[in-house]
């Protein structure tokens, strides 16, 4: 017992650790647009790098089975390591917007092998109370991804690489907690070769599907909403003629989102983690149709109130969807039922970020931020039929 209430800890500080890196260059995106003369598309740009990386190395690890047949620390140390490397090497002075989008690709890559692989060493020590497990893991995944742009705030002074070797090291830091102070969990099931056929068998499964579409319906809206707050903040600010300190505003806003994470996981406790989840969902998505009238109110506080909610509620039920994903995977092939899903659902993120990112560069209308909701209602109708 005293081993398992240390091992959380030592997770969830490396999650966070290490997950600083998916966000670090959206922190320093306006200094990235300004020293390397890049485009204003830039940050749909770089974040749907980030994100193709991702899926497609949760796709490979997916088909080899890398999570089921391999260490799943030794996977999450090596990885820590390549991100926090491909992550470092973006303040070179000479890059280029193709180099850029090439290293924040590989630091998606592996991301691939700590974020999922960081749910799979869970899901290796908690069978009990799993949910509220997660909840923790996912908490520091928002805080992780949020940091940057605390780390931007606090940094002000500085030149704006320091954001980027902060978050390296810190990756580094994260990694080497696991490899050397979380070993292999007790109810780990290693997988002995690969088995393609294990790529699409984890969908048959009709609870795991109706969990996985929820799931796809929250990834929708969930990493638009986290790469456009600044935009938010600045779009409202320019109608509004006011200013605040974006930086700091935006990691507060996507930051609370982890303590949303971990409360959720004790309310689903008590109430259940599907309805938990359907509440968290739907309270977003009328985040995302009532997002044009927050923006017309002339008042700083009841805006940056909203935004505060929308944060809370937008990824709330993320931890409780991997809940209902590994409760109902097989166990044998959990490891890759978490990446799979992983890869579907951050795939679906390209195409909603790149989709807000053309009608932001098209139009100032602030209905924009209303399509996030075709997410959350699909994902709702989804989690609306019955489990067996």
């Amino acid at each position: 017992m005293l081993v398992k209430r240390r091992i959380l800890p030592l997770i969830v500080i490396a999650q966070f650790c290490c997950t600083s890196l998916w966000f670090a260059g959206n922190a320093v995106m306006t200094n990235l647009i300004t020293d390397f003369q890049l485009p204003e598309e830039t940050l749909g740009l770089l974040t749907s790098a980030v994100q193709f990386g991702f899926i497609l190395g949760t796709l490979l690890f997916a088909i080899l089975s890398i999570a089921d047949r391999f260490s799943p620390s030794k996977v999450f140390f090596l990885s820590a390591l390549g991100g926090a490397l491909f992550n470092l090497t973006s303040i070179y002075s000479q890059n280029t917007i193709e180099t850029l989008l090439l290293l924040r690709f590989f630091v998606g890559f592996f991301l691939a092998g700590i974020y999922p692989i960081g749910m799979k060493i869970a899901t290796d020590y908690f069978q009990k109370g799993l949910g509220k497990s997660l909840g923790f893991l996912v908490g520091a995944l928002v805080i992780g991804t949020a940091f940057p742009h605390l780390l931007k705030s606090l940094t002000a002074n500085l030149p704006w690489k320091s954001v980027l070797i902060g978050t390296s090291i810190l990756a580094v830091l994260g990694g080497l907690l696991i490899q050397f102070f979380v070993p292999d969990g007790p109810f780990r099931s290693a997988g002995k070769s690969v088995d393609l056929k294990s790529f699409l068998k984890v969908f048959r499964n009709k609870n795991f599907r109706s969990s996985a579409f929820g799931y796809f319906g929250h990834m929708w809206e969930l990493y638009s909403f986290w790469a456009f707050v600044p935009v938010m903040l600045k779009l409202y600010a320019e109608i509004h003629q006011t200013s605040f300190k974006f930086p700091l505003w935006s990691f507060l806003i996507i930051g609370v989102g982890g303590l949303a994470c971990v409360l959720g996981g004790f309310i689903a406790e008590k109430i259940g983690t599907k309805k938990t989840a359907i509440s968290a969902l739907a309270l977003s998505g009328i985040c995302c149709l009532a997002s044009p009238l927050f923006f017309s109110i002339n008042s700083v506080e009841i805006f940056i109130a909203f935004l505060l909610l929308w944060g809370i509620t937008v990824v709330a039920d993320s931890p409780l969807f991997s809940t209902l994903v590994a409760k109902n995977a097989d166990p044998e092939v959990k490891g890759t039922a978490l990446t799979i899903v992983n890869c579907l659902g951050y795939s679906i993120t390209i195409f909603s970020i790149l989709l807000l990112n053309f009608l932001a560069e098209t139009t100032n209308s602030t209905a924009i931020f209303m399509i996030l909701a075709i997410g959350p209602i699909l994902g709702l109708i989804a989690l609306w039929k019955k489990f067996d």
